[in-house]
């Protein structure tokens, strides 16, 4: 980890800003807060590079927005996208644009912490293998056709009953399949399932628009 690590909050959530402030300056970050997204973007080609925390959902411009906005500048921030809804499809749209890591609200500090340590170790050595990246493979390798058809839904947002009718099984069925896929990918929930599916390079079939 470089010896001033920078972290950048952009959050409309004053509470929020506050508690993710006092963690992380606890464990040596410097911190500074945003409290929305063309404030961050006004300030941004000034600032020393450092990994940015980001809500999905903000007034005037949101999470999405701004790492496209980022991502048209040429501005190089590690980008972390935090959120209080459980969205799929955003989840799915920000990682394949290049977001690092989606962590659902509430989240436990480590959560936060390991997320921020892979960004900074990505900042170091931007060219190196993750070794995240070559866990997820393994676990994705484990699965069978038909889990790997079932994670394909999940990932698309679909519920069970979707995802049954698509494959002519019951959805009892896919809630077992669901729960094999959990395990063998070691997810704790959705968005860790996302996570680890695309670290490992899995290829989304993304719908109009998304």
């Amino acid at each position: 980890m470089p010896p001033n690590p920078y972290v950048y909050v952009v959050d409309d959530d004053e509470a929020m800003r506050d508690s993710l402030s006092l963690l992380l300056e606890t464990k040596g970050y410097v911190v500074k807060n945003f409290g929305s997204a063309p404030a961050f973007l006004a300030a941004a080609p000034l600032l020393p590079i450092g990994c940015l925390i980001v809500d999905i959902r903000m007034p005037e411009m949101d999470g999405l927005e701004l790492q496209e906005q980022l991502k048209a500048r040429m501005l190089g921030f590690p980008l972390i996208v935090i959120t209080g809804y459980a969205d799929v499809p955003l989840a799915v749209r920000a990682m394949k644009a290049g977001a690092l890591d989606f962590i659902e609200k509430p989240f436990v500090p480590e959560t936060i912490l390991d997320s921020l340590s892979g960004a900074f170790s990505r900042l170091a050595s931007p060219n190196e293998r993750n070794p995240a990246a070559t866990a997820a493979a393994e676990k994705l390798a484990l699965l069978s056709p038909r889990e790997r058809e079932v994670l394909a839904g999940l990932l698309e947002g679909l519920p069970n009953k979707s995802i049954a009718y698509d494959l002519e099984i019951s959805s009892r069925t896919v809630e077992i399949y669901r729960a094999r896929v959990m395990g063998k990918m070691e997810a704790r929930s959705l968005s860790e399932l996302i996570r680890l599916a695309l670290a490992a390079g899995m290829q989304l079939r993304m719908s109009p628009g998304n």
